[in-house]
């Protein structure tokens, strides 16, 4: 009976462990699975192909710090803005004055923005391995471009560089969603902001032309050359030092996403201009 007893307990931990090791594997398929998605995702792909599931352990890891790289280029926008924002707070704090409730209500609500930003990028990483949604909303291209050049004019004035804004009038509001196209105008304006001379300008203008609001970033550096216009929109490609080549693709697939395009016009030394082209509405169906 106590051979008996002792056997039975033998099969179960067994069986127990069996299972446990089952379910150990089919977890570990799970997880893989859903980093395969998400790498397949951070290279442009909707659906893992193949060639992915049999990459190495090493080309795996690769591609996991590209992920990563196009995770930090979303987050460090947000977080320089931040940066910048609380030093001046803390000089408005500082110089005190009859005006400093309305001084610090401008730049509190920049932070809570950016805040705001910032949790929207981790809930879209988050969401990388499923398929991309857009919170569609009326929004007034105008009023992003506004904020866009009013949160990064810091920034500008640390270059030591003309941050101008030309707002059409009359026009449409459109279908978009707000947080992923000031993510796209973010990127542009801090492009250009970086690429203009010292002591050189950059113009942000917008207009309405044949049912599409059009947006406009244009600047006074060094142009780009043909060579690196024919490669500019690709994942990874960059010609600054410390560049992720991220920047540029990531505002390409926002821009797609709302049926819209995103093209570049330059000349060596003649500077150049991004040009996004957005529908006044969203196909459905």
């Amino acid at each position: 009976m106590h051979l008996i007893s002792c056997n039975s307990c033998t099969k179960e931990t067994v069986g127990r462990a069996s299972l446990l090791r089952s379910l150990a594997r089919q977890a570990n398929r799970v997880t893989i699975g859903f980093v395969e998605r998400i790498l397949a995702k951070a290279i442009g792909h909707s659906v893992p192909p193949l060639e992915l599931q049999r990459l190495t352990l090493e080309q795996k890891r690769e591609l996991l710090t590209r992920l990563l790289a196009h995770l930090a280029h979303e987050l460090r926008n947000p977080l320089s803005s931040l940066d910048i924002h609380v030093q001046l707070l803390e000089e408005d704090v500082a110089v005190g004055g009859a005006d400093l409730p309305r001084r610090t209500g401008e730049r509190f609500e920049i932070i809570h923005g950016e805040l705001h930003r910032l949790e929207n990028v981790v809930t879209r990483f988050l969401q990388l391995a499923g398929p991309p949604a857009l919170s569609l909303v009326p929004v007034s291209v105008n009023k992003l471009i506004s904020h866009t050049c009013e949160l990064l004019r810091p920034q500008a004035e640390e270059r030591d560089v003309h941050l101008a804004v030309e707002l059409g009038e009359a026009l449409p509001q459109i279908e978009a969603d707000a947080d992923q196209l000031i993510q796209a105008f973010i990127n542009l304006v801090i492009n250009a902001l970086q690429a203009a001379t010292k002591s050189g300008h950059v113009l942000v203008r917008t207009a309405a032309r044949d049912g599409c609001v059009t947006v406009e970033f244009a600047d006074d550096g060094a142009g780009i050359t043909p060579e690196s216009q024919d490669r500019i929109f690709e994942p990874y490609f960059t010609t600054k030092p410390d560049g992720s080549g991220l920047g540029l693709w990531i505002t390409q697939q926002i821009v797609h996403a709302h049926g819209g395009t995103l093209r570049v016009e330059s000349a060596p030394a003649r500077g150049a201009m991004f040009i996004i082209t957005l529908p006044v509405r969203l196909p459905h169906g």
